[in-house]
């Protein structure tokens, strides 16, 4: 069997594809359709001792995300949930629901961070908020798994980054892509070669359903009474109380972030993991409110270009992205890397490369020449070309993620308690979820401004703000 399997890899590296797949050889290498497919490998990264030591998290903001974020992070060996913050008071009835009566619940999120016996917290709240609650946590020594945006302003992201340094606190955004077991494997074949040198890049984002495009719904008893409607708005204007601007906040700019800080700091995310970029340095958007007329303040669709400098760990490429709520096809998903030798398209649950390498000999045109200098360029393109048989691999691969696997959420949980518990560095720190969202802020002032805006990825600033 070993002999085989050296014989097999031997193949593979005749066929040009030592870069993607000696190391994990597709069962098949299906010569009459060109295509081959492959299940991930999962890597078990959990701690069995690690695992038993216990952390306790309290939820800020137990909303639909927050939610989501606490179900998944109780699937984590060693967490316990002890206590939940709302502005709503339906909310906090709904998390005694969840998680039991003996859950301490509240108003005011400052009474979880005096608490001792609360390791993490989960900000889930409101972009406008992530800051304030995050710096909060930090500086009364709690670790915080934040959701992104990491911050709705470029400014706040810096304190951030310093809050993070000086408490020493684990901080962690939730963009779970940086996780993804998909993405570790494109990182790992365009780092091979396996699509040439990167030229462009391009996301897709598409909704087609009015909770796509963030028309949650509002309980029946909401009202100045239930919903602590001046505490919410924070440093957000002051504004009379509207439950659409609080249940439905991501449709304002003064609470959120438009499609860019909710969709396109995945899509940033993403590629930055991947090609392991700081960011791009020159951003142009553009769009418009074209459906959903309901009183929102930000485009329901935005596209976006990224001009992304040459730098030690890419060459110069292009990005653009588009994200549309009004998508009449249905919707849809996609980050697609284009090199000069094939592409890697990601979808939800799959990777596929395809591969299109140059040929050496570039063709000729001749039907012009006359016959005496036809017969001269093909007698010395002949010389420099000359025919030989060459074996072709497959032309495309197909990755799916494994059976077992719990999702890209569940796992960038796991790597923020592993961080939490070993002292170690975290998947997507301060810098990282800077350089992921503050392009995006960017492209949401090109937007209103109709300008191209500037962006310095190394210093993270934007550069020509008004």
């Amino acid at each position: 069997m070993q002999h085989d399997n050296s014989s097999r890899r031997s193949f593979l590296k005749t066929l040009g594809l030592a870069g993607t797949a000696a190391a994990a050889a597709p069962e098949t290498l299906a010569a009459s359709t060109g295509s081959s497919t492959q299940y991930l490998n999962l890597i078990k990264s959990h701690n069995s001792t690690a695992a038993n030591s216990k952390v306790r998290i309290a939820l800020i903001g137990t909303g639909g995300m927050g939610i989501g974020d606490t179900q998944t992070a109780l699937m984590v060996d060693g967490i316990e949930m002890v206590a939940a913050c709302d502005l709503y008071d339906g909310r906090l009835r709904r998390a005694k629901e969840l998680w039991g009566d003996q859950l301490t619940t509240t108003r005011d999120y400052r009474e979880l961070l005096d608490r001792t016996d609360i390791d993490a917290v989960i900000n889930a709240t409101t972009d406008h908020w992530h800051e304030k609650i995050s710096s909060d946590a930090m500086r009364k020594g709690k670790h915080v798994y934040c959701e992104k945006p990491m911050v709705q302003k470029v400014e706040d992201g810096h304190t951030l980054i310093k809050v993070s340094k000086d408490t020493g606190k684990v901080f962690q955004v939730g963009s779970q892509f940086a996780s993804s077991i998909i993405i570790s494997k494109a990182k790992e074949l365009l780092k091979a070669g396996d699509i040439g040198e990167l030229v462009f890049a391009e996301a897709q984002y598409d909704r087609h359903s009015a909770m796509g495009a963030w028309q949650y719904s509002i309980p029946p008893d909401a009202s100045p009474q239930t919903v602590d409607w001046d505490t919410y708005l924070g440093s957000a204007p002051k504004r009379p109380w509207d439950p659409l601007r609080f249940f439905r906040w991501r449709n304002y700019q003064d609470y959120g972030t438009g499609i860019a800080g909710d969709l396109y700091v995945h899509l940033l995310t993403t590629l930055h993991t991947i090609t392991g970029s700081k960011g791009p340095n020159r951003v142009y958007s553009s769009g418009g409110l074209r459906y959903w007329k309901d009183g929102r303040d930000v485009p329901d669709i935005q596209l976006s270009i990224y001009d992304y400098p040459k730098t030690a760990e890419h060459p110069e490429f292009n990005l653009t992205t588009r994200s549309n709520f009004v998508d009449g096809g249905g919707g849809g998903y996609l980050v697609r890397l284009v090199g000069t030798e094939g592409d890697l398209s990601i979808g939800w649950d799959s990777l596929t490369v395809r591969r299109n390498k140059f040929p050496k000999a570039p063709g000729m045109s001749i039907d012009n020449f006359p016959k005496d200098q036809k017969e001269l360029f093909i007698a010395e393109y002949t010389k420099m070309y000359p025919q030989r048989p060459e074996m072709e691999g497959p032309k495309e691969f197909k990755y799916v993620v494994p059976k077992d696997y719990k999702g890209d959420r569940y796992e960038h949980f796991v790597n923020f308690f592993n961080s939490v518990r070993d002292k170690k560095p975290n998947i997507e720190d301060a810098t990282f979820g800077l350089r992921a969202c503050g392009p995006t802020q960017c492209g949401n002032m090109s937007y209103f401004q109709k300008k191209i805006v500037g962006w310095d990825p190394n210093a993270m600033k934007i550069l020509n703000a008004t």
